[in-house]
């Protein structure tokens, strides 16, 4: 019979979240594979659909990308109006949150449509993503329908991105999708999708194009395919899931094959978990590998080897448990449940002979689940030699000791001896009662072995001492036999039970403290504030728990990633081998004792995983056996809460060291704009003075003199002007006037308006004239261009050539400014970008390295890019990368 009672926790969670959604407004999702599938065209009849049933419906936000059939469909929708955002010269058009909740209080109830829920916001927005608004509109009881691709997915998106060759930078996490309340899948096959991008469908002639060339190709669009409904899938098995454990289903639902590898003692368990390991990769299916200890106990050979074939089978890609149950059948029909796992692999051996009625396992278990199906792996009725023992057979613990064995012979006696002293008292058949309440004594101090052997010795003192005739073992009157066998049976059952409950209340109490301990391990990391607090709290709790040394390892912060050298921090009471705890963070997997990598070490390394990146390596000192299943989950569960904590205390110090440096930014930028203004005049008047003493009649070294002059003052004009322009695009002053125009225009008049010190200079130029316009400031990248030049003349020796190159890729063009100079400093080719960052710090070249910083804010004002690498033939090249749209006709 299956108890079909709800879990109360299951329950409770199952309330607690009816009533956060009868708060929140409701999530649909119109979700599918790529752009054209007719996502906005499904969520805009949709809603026309919902209007015609009378419930309010706005547009906050859809992007038609000029396809007619959407425009026409979604012009009869009334729209909430679109703001304007201001940024860097240009006007967006953003969806308005505000005008949203406004109308969201005047029609409640009310359905709001917000396309591509993954776009990014203008900045200055309230929130960074469109999926924030989604999510506060929710909380102000707003339902929201959306759109979305299954390349904005984050756990997905490097998947895409490798099948495609496309990274897509606009993502949201998965989470938003799960706690989506309905997700309609938009499909349409890959033919028919790629003949509405040939008919102009889903995009403009000039832009399909270039679709159907790269990310539009049939392979991809398969892919994708596959992929989105694959995630459907796995929402849809999560619901299902979570839909079982709240209605506490009793029976196993074959939506989807898997399979449970039933795990036994015996030498021969290994098989059953490679024909699992087999058929579950035949037919692709998802497998666990479950062991159950029961309260008879294992010997020390047969629990290692329990563990050598749970590792094995997670090896094998398997997930692995290890329960603590009375009964083996049920707890394996249990958990086969409550994972919806509708195949068991179970062991068979023929024996010579069993106790009568006592089925074997596969018969149990289909007794209790008529509605799996059980699959019986032939195993040989004898092991091989090199095998390790039989099990111990029930009955038979690891507390069988002498002692236990001496309290039984011990508890006999005394009881005899009670029993003779009340014999005047009491009738002899009450004196049983005496030798029963001493087995279960015997039961729940010593297990069920010393207790069995108690009710057999309690019998037979009864007897003896008792019965009539006295001191010998005759029995004068038959029905005491039927007293010995009900006083012996009772005694074995009690004894039984007695023995399973105190294994049970040990194993319960063992959860406990570990729990318990883990609760005092997370309250105190979460209160510390720097890594040798939380080293010393991993330690503690290992020694406590496992009274085992062990040690932290973590990079020092400065680190880059990639580069990190482990150092151990302090408060460790275990000395690690440095170069298998290297290893171990180098390829993030367990190294050390009881793995397959460098076994020989005396210390287990388990690499400390955190969400963003991995932060150290926690060392445990073996203790000469392999560690349990149960042991290796709460080391692996002390790893993770130890990394979480490195990560907080690292992005703590993040914020503390950004708030301190734009705080020294925005003190430095006052600064260097006050003092820039103040020498804006005096250098003007000085290069004015200049150029008047060259007019009247000087003799040569006067000449020199106020040609020097006026070289002097027009560098340090260049400086001052250099600084307040940094000043300007910092703070935003800068607006951007963009006009579609030729790169050759901006180009020649870059190298015209240097002339003067360019003059004997060889530079070539290779500008393609089929190169597309682009949509640019031209008075702005002409400056990045003179500051890269200027920069090419500073360090190219003379006579050395200086190369000016632009080229079309892709959706943007690459411009290359190259010299034939001694080249960047290796590995510092990014910070040459940052403000005051210069190559060669103890260079004679004049400069305070801020041209390449301007060039950076303005290329990237224009949405673009701008990198720095060494050329291989010699010298340095700068790339200009600028986005191509599309310009007017």
């Amino acid at each position: 019979m299956t108890d079909a009672r709800p879990d109360p926790d299951a329950l409770l969670a199952r309330l607690q979240r009816d009533d956060a959604a009868a708060r929140r407004g409701r999530l649909k999702i119109f979700f599918g594979a790529n752009a054209g599938v007719g996502k906005t065209f499904a969520m805009l009849a949709a809603a026309h659909a919902a209007q015609l049933q009378g419930r309010a419906v706005r547009v906050g936000v859809v992007e038609t990308h000029g396809r007619a059939d959407t425009e026409t469909i979604a012009r009869d929708l009334p729209r909430l109006a679109l703001k304007d955002v201001a940024h860097r010269g240009q006007t967006l058009r953003e969806f308005d949150l505000d005008a949203a909740l406004a109308w969201s209080r005047e029609q409640p109830g009310g359905v709001l449509l917000l396309d591509e829920l993954a776009h990014s916001n203008a900045p200055g927005s309230r929130h960074a993503k469109r999926w924030q608004d989604a999510q506060e509109l929710r909380e102000a009881g707003v339902e929201v329908w959306t759109t979305l691709n299954v390349q904005h997915l984050e756990s997905l998106n490097d998947v895409v991105g490798g099948i495609t060759g496309i990274r897509v930078w606009e993502t949201l996490p998965d989470r938003v999708f799960d706690d989506a309340d309905e997700v309609v899948v938009v499909d349409l096959p890959p033919d028919e999708l790629l003949q509405r991008l040939k008919e102009g469908k889903v995009y403009l002639p000039q832009q399909a194009e270039r679709a159907a060339r790269n990310f539009f190709r049939k392979g991809n669009l398969l892919a994708l395919r596959e992929l989105a409904l694959r995630r459907t899938a796995d929402r849809v098995d999560d619901q299902m899931q979570a839909y079982r454990r709240e209605h506490s289903a009793g029976t196993v639902w074959p939506n989807r094959e898997s399979l449970l590898a039933c795990v036994g003692p015996g030498a021969a368990s290994d098989k059953v978990v490679r024909s699992a390991a087999r058929l579950a990769q035949q037919l692709g299916l998802d497998w666990h590998a479950v062991h159950v200890q029961t309260a008879h106990g294992l010997s020390e050979a047969a629990r290692q080897r329990v563990q050598r074939t749970l590792e094995l089978a997670q090896s094998l890609g398997a997930r692995t448990a290890e329960l603590s149950a009375p009964e083996v059948a049920r707890a394996l029909v249990g958990y086969a449940r409550e994972h919806n796992l509708a195949r068991l692999v179970v062991g068979r051996r023929e024996r010579a002979w069993r106790w009568p009625g006592r089925p074997t396992l596969a018969e149990a278990l289909n007794h209790l689940a008529d509605e799996m199906d059980v699959l019986q792996v032939a195993l040989p009725t004898t092991m091989r030699a090199s095998e390790p023992g039989p099990p111990v057979p029930p009955g038979l613990i690891a507390s069988h000791t002498l002692r236990g064995y001496a309290a039984s012979l011990a508890g006999v006696a005394l009881t005899t001896l009670i029993a003779q002293l009340l014999l005047s008292f009491i009738a002899p058949t009450n004196i049983a009662m005496l030798y029963l309440l001493n087995v279960v004594g015997v039961a729940l101090w010593f297990g069920r072995a010393p207790a069995a052997l108690t009710a057999l010795l309690g019998v037979a003192a009864f007897d003896f001492v008792f019965v009539e005739p006295r001191w010998s073992f005759a029995v004068g009157d038959a029905q005491y036999l039927v007293t010995f066998g009900v006083l012996l049976l009772v005694g074995l059952v009690v004894g039984q039970l007695a023995a399973g409950l105190q294994a049970q209340a040990r194993a319960a109490r063992e959860r406990e403290r570990r729990v318990r301990g883990l609760y005092a391990m997370s309250r105190d990391l979460g209160a510390a504030l720097v890594p040798e607090q939380v080293a010393e709290i991993g330690t503690r709790f290992l020694r406590a728990e496992f009274g085992v040394a062990s040690a932290v390892l973590a990079p020092p912060l400065g680190n880059a990633p990639g580069h990190e050298v482990l150092t151990v921090l302090p408060g460790a009471s275990a000395q690690p081998d440095l170069g298998v705890a290297q290893w171990a963070f180098d390829h993030a997997q367990a190294a050390g004792q009881g793995t397959d990598t460098l076994p020989a070490s005396p210390c287990l390394m388990l690499p400390l995983t955190a969400p963003m990146r991995l932060r150290g390596v926690l060392a445990v000192e073996g203790t000469g056996r392999r560690w349990s299943p149960e042991a290796r989950e709460l080391l692996d569960t002390c790893a993770a809460l130890l990394a979480i904590s490195l990560e907080r205390i690292h992005y703590i110090e993040v914020a503390q060291q950004s708030t301190l440096q734009i705080e020294s930014e925005r003190l430095r930028n006052s600064l260097l704009t006050a003092i820039s203004h103040d020498l804006r005049t005096p250098l003007a008047a000085l290069v004015g003075l200049a150029d008047a003493l060259k007019l009247t009649p000087l003799n040569a070294p006067q000449a020199d003199v106020a040609d020097a002059m006026r070289r002097s003052a027009l560098r340090m004009s260049a400086l001052v002007a250099n600084l307040l322009d940094m000043a300007r695009l910092q703070s935003g002053a800068v607006q951007l006037n963009r006009h579609w125009l030729p790169l050759q225009e901006v180009v020649g008049s870059a190298l015209a308006s240097l002339d003067e010190v360019l003059a004997g200079r060889e530079v070539a130029v290779d500008l393609p004239a089929e190169l597309p316009l682009v949509e640019l400031d031209a008075v702005l990248i002409e400056r990045v261009l003179v500051n890269l030049l200027e920069n090419a003349v500073k360090y190219t020796p003379p006579g050395g050539p200086i190369r000016v190159a632009a080229r079309a890729a892709g959706r943007q063009v690459e411009i290359d400014v190259s010299d034939s100079g001694p080249g960047f400093p290796a590995g510092r080719e990014e910070k040459l970008f940052d403000k005051f960052e210069r190559g060669d710090r103890e260079s004679a070249t004049p400069g305070v390295g801020l041209g390449l910083a301007i060039c950076k804010a303005i290329v990237e004002a224009h949405g673009g890019r701008i990198s720095a690498h060494n050329v291989p033939t010699g010298g340095a090249c700068v790339r200009v990368e600028l986005p191509l749209g599309e310009p007017p006709e």
